[in-house]
This record gives structure tokens, sequence and C-alpha cells, in this order.
């Protein structure tokens, strides 16, 4: 019986890297993952070993030397979007990518398998695309025995980033049609994964560049259209979006990553949707025997379950509703220090306590302070947890101390339930995967 070879995998974590490592795992692979910290391992199976490594920082061979001891094979799933303050193209796709490739080369691992992206070669509209192609040129300098797979967008039972976006467009009232669209040959994860599992036999080709795409080139429209059907939801009329508009989402979704956030709707995604998503697949299916699977065939072998409904129809949800908590609390604070001032004053003051002015402005301070922490993605749970706490205390303390509050046909102290369900929604919705 041979012995099972020993792979590190980075971007275990991710859509395309947690595929791959579950099929290794079933192989009886055994499998070393580089997550970014002990936190990310946390999503890990059990019984993997891995490293807390961030490659962005692990610019060195040196960082990496000690960690390819018996290790046989590397399978490169790591990739970021765009830079943010938790992210960065070229310290992921080409500084701490190249420092690995030369550890390899280095330590004698010869069989290296990179996840790049298809078309970089022939335009790189991002710093996405073009840290991507410096990647790949970087391990082809080396004397390994290199794979480079450029996949199309990439979609699969699980959901997340391209695939969870599809979902929840599908399922908006109307279908967004972006101005300027290019063409999408999606391809399915169980393909890409299958690929690499054929590029990491010992006897596989090496030395070569393939693009992974679907057997099909769609429209963006006709892609949620495939959606929209699996979900089960009736047809629905496309609607144009203007570039100007489209502009201003992604813009917004630009600053919610400076923020920390990493929403799919950022300006890298609109510049490489202009772009599109189309390759050859043929050199593909012939070396390695894989037919490419369609979206419609891919999506009714799997129909939708209520979990899937679920999911699409609250994804769009989760951004709004963490922007209205973030403008409830600040909105709050500021107009209690501003022209609110008076009435928080006095309801203090009648409530009996004492100081009512310096105790206004620091509930005021409290509510911007949350307001705030929601906002930045490192801070966000930490403040929808004070918001609740407090969502909960102002009812709490107004029941002792104002009662008739209860009674006030505005319903200042009712009205507070529903965004305390608010909150518990973003809290049970928080996490990106």
């Amino acid at each position: 019986m041979e012995e099972a070879l020993r792979v590190l995998l980075t971007g275990a974590n991710g859509l395309i890297g947690s595929a791959v490592l579950a099929s290794l795992r079933s192989r009886r692979y055994e499998v070393v993952a580089v997550v970014r910290s002990s936190r990310a391992a946390a999503r890990l199976p059990a019984d993997v070993p891995y490293i807390a490594l961030d490659i962005a920082k692990a610019r060195e061979p040196a960082v990496w030397l000690p960690h390819l001891a018996g290790i046989d094979a590397f399978v490169n799933c790591a990739g970021v979007l765009q830079d943010g303050p938790r992210d960065s193209t070229k310290g992921v796709h080409v500084e701490g990518a190249a420092a690995l490739f030369a550890a390899c080369e280095q330590a004698g691992v010869r069989r290296v398998v990179q996840v790049s992206a298809i078309g970089v070669d022939r335009a790189t509209p991002t710093a996405f695309s073009r840290t991507k192609l410096r990647g790949e040129k970087a391990l082809m300098r080396l004397d390994l025995d290199w794979v480079i797979l450029r996949p199309s967008v990439v979609v699969g039972r699980a959901a997340y980033g391209g695939s969870a976006l599809f979902r929840g467009l599908a399922s908006l009232p109307v279908l967004p049609s972006v101005a300027g669209a290019g063409l999408l040959q999606i391809v399915q994860l169980d393909d890409v994964v299958r690929t690499v599992m054929f590029f990491l036999e010992p006897r596989a080709p090496a030395r070569l560049t393939i693009e992974i795409a679907g057997p099909e080139r769609l429209t963006l429209d006709a892609v949620l259209g495939h959606y929209r059907r699996w979900l089960g939801r009736r047809a629905a009329p496309a609607v144009r979006v203007p570039h100007w508009l489209a502009a201003t989402v992604f813009g917004a979704g630009d600053l919610a990553g400076l923020l920390g956030w990493r929403p799919p709707l950022r300006t890298t995604l609109l510049r490489e949707i202009a772009y599109g998503g189309i390759g050859e697949p043929a050199e593909w299916t012939r070396l390695t025997g894989i037919a490419p699977v369609s979206l419609q065939a891919a999506l009714e072998a799997e129909p939708a379950s209520v979990q899937e409904r679920w999911f699409a129809a609250l994804y769009l949800l989760k951004p709004v509703a963490l922007a209205v908590l973030v403008f409830y609390w600040i909105a709050t604070g500021l107009i209690a220090l501003g022209p609110g001032s008076e009435a928080a004053r006095a309801l203090l003051a009648e409530a009996g306590i004492g100081a009512p002015g310096p105790l206004a402005t620091a509930a005021a301070i409290a509510d911007i302070l949350v307001g705030s922490a929601i906002a930045v993605r490192a801070t966000a749970r930490t403040g929808l947890w004070a918001a609740l706490m407090l969502s909960i205390g102002y009812p709490a303390s107004a029941t002792f101390l104002l009662p008739r509050l209860w009674a006030d046909p505005l319903g200042p102290l009712l009205k507070i339930a529903p965004i305390a369900m608010l909150i518990a929604f973003a809290l049970a919705t928080l996490d990106d995967r």
C-alpha cells in the first residue's frame, strides 16, 4: 500500500480551499492547513493539523521552510478580492505566495498547484488580476512541477462570494441588470476540486496553465434567472441598473471594505464583471477527462432547500440591517447631544436623577460609540452586544423611574423591541463564512 501524500493547503477556509480539504481527507491524503489565525482554525475539522500564519506577512522563504518538512505537495487556494485593512492583494497573491513557492523549491516540494483566475493573462483591470498574474510569473520562474489553474467564476452548493451574491440578487423583487456586464462561463466547485485532485497525482502533467470554464457563455441576467428558478421564485422583470448607480452601490462596498468588512459588491467586482469570465475549456477536458457541468444541470441536480431560500432572501438584508443599526445609534446620540438635549435632561430630571446634564451627555456619547463600534468589522460583535444590553437596560430602567413612558402614545419604549430583534438578527448573521 502506497504511503499517503502529505499536502500543505493554503486558503483552507475559503470556498475552494474548504472543498479541496474535504476531498483530500476523503482520499486519505494527509493535510496540513494554513489559516490566518487560531480563531479561523476553529472552522477546520478537529483532527486537521494547521499552521496559523498570515500569508501576506510571511514574505521570506525562511518563514515557510520549517513548515515544509515532510510535505510532498502544495496547493495554494489563498486569495483576496480587494485591498483593505485586513487584506492585501500584493501580500497574498505576490509576496507571500512567492516566498512560499521559493521555500518549496529549497525544500524539495516539487508538486505545486496554484489556483489563479481566468483571463489574467489577457487583461488585468484590477489589483486582484494584476497580482494574480504576478504570482503566476513568480511560480513559473522556479524549477518546480507547477500547475496553474485559472477557473472562471466558481459556484457550488456552499455559498460564498459570487455564488452567495447570485442567490441574493436572484431573490430581489426585480432582477438587476448591470449595464456593460460581460459574459460568464460559470464553473462548478466540484469540477474545480476534481481538477486539483487530478494534478496532485505524481504522474500528472506539469509546468502548464489550464483554463477551467463552464460549457456555456451566459449573461449575468441569464445566471440570475437560473438561480431564481432554482429558488422556486416566479419570473421577475429585469431592471437596467445605470452605471452611475452601480458605481455608487459598489463604491459603498469599498467604504465598508475600509472598515474591515468583505462585501462582494466592491469596485473590483464591478470592473471584473465588465471584463467577464470566459475561456477555452477544451484543453482542460482533454487532459483530465472532466466534462464541465452546466449551471442549469448542476442546480437541477440539487434542488434548493429551505435553508438556501432563507439564505438568499436574507443575504442582502444583512448589510442593510447593519447600516440601519449604525445610523440609528449614531443618530440618536447626535440628537441627544443637539436638538434633543433639553428633552433628554428634562426626562432625567423627572426621574429624580441628580446632575441630569452630564448623564444625558454620557448616554448620548455611549450611543455614538456603540454605533461606531458596529460600523467597524473588528468591533462589530462587541458593538452589537453592547447595543443589545442597552436596548434591554433602557426600558428596564424606565420601568422603575418613568413608568408613564409605557403609556406614551408614540410608544418610545415599545419601539425598542424591534430594534433589539434587529440586533439579534445582525448577531446571528454576522459571520461571513
